[in-house]
């Protein structure tokens, strides 16, 4: 498997914000979101080739017992999966970074994960329609599977974020959930909304207006704390 980054720091998301946590980062995704945070795991894919073995050990050395599996998007790789098998058998919490978007390949998602926290992308995430590779038309053809995320819901506890862009990103929060709805059942106070970017004046600025809308509508807001204690490095 591709390896982009593998490091202890604290979860800066969700549910588990300020948890102690190992990252697993691999590289190599099926999307490219246009503000794509971590382009070297997708619009430039890099990393090492390292065995199921070595990542086992190498989080064993670190030490922590909660590990976050992220990319990219890591349910694409069958050697990231087994990875997470062998993390649980030995009494890790983990949990499965993902967009929702791929089933984990040979092994049930039930067995691969303490929580999946699963971010839709939604429309504004696209790159623009000159992008080369046809990357705009693929990203918009991949980016939304209801079956998949309805899937992933009943298989771990989960958490949902969406990344917000812009003010009518909240209206097609809200018809998502709508949808999956008919399918499962969602817990809106395992919804987070996030702001979009990485500069704390950016994320300030959407705050101020998504705040109360969290609040109206009884969804989370999920601040990124990580970028606030590290700012945008690679490693934390």
């Amino acid at each position: 498997m591709k390896v982009a980054e593998l490091y202890r720091s604290l979860q800066g998301e969700g549910l588990l914000a300020g948890t102690p946590s190992t990252f697993l980062r691999t590289s190599g995704c099926n999307l490219r979101c246009r503000w794509c945070d971590t382009p070297f795991t997708s619009w430039e894919p890099t990393g090492d080739e390292r065995s199921v073995g070595e990542v086992v050990e190498e989080i064993a050395a670190l030490g922590c017992r909660h590990v976050v599996v992220t990319g990219g998007e890591p349910l694409l790789f069958v050697e990231v999966m087994r990875v997470c098998e062998q993390l649980r058998a030995t009494g890790e919490h983990v949990t499965i970074e993902t967009a929702g978007t791929v089933l984990p390949p040979e092994i049930p998602a039930a067995e691969l994960a303490d929580l999946f926290s699963i971010s839709p992308k939604l429309a504004s995430s696209a790159p623009p329609p000159d992008t080369p590779g046809d990357w705009h038309r693929r990203h918009e053809a991949a980016r939304r599977r209801d079956d998949i995320v309805a899937t992933l819901l009943t298989a771990a506890n989960y958490q949902l974020k969406f990344v917000i862009d812009r003010r009518d990103d909240l209206d097609e929060v809200q018809q998502w959930l709508n949808d999956i709805d008919r399918q499962v059942h969602v817990d809106r106070s395992r919804v987070f909304l996030m702001p979009q970017g990485v500069r704390e004046d950016d994320l300030a600025e959407t705050a101020r207006w998504l705040q109360p809308a969290c609040q109206a509508h009884g969804f989370r807001f999920a601040p990124r704390h990580h970028l606030s204690w590290y700012g945008h490095t690679r490693g934390t």
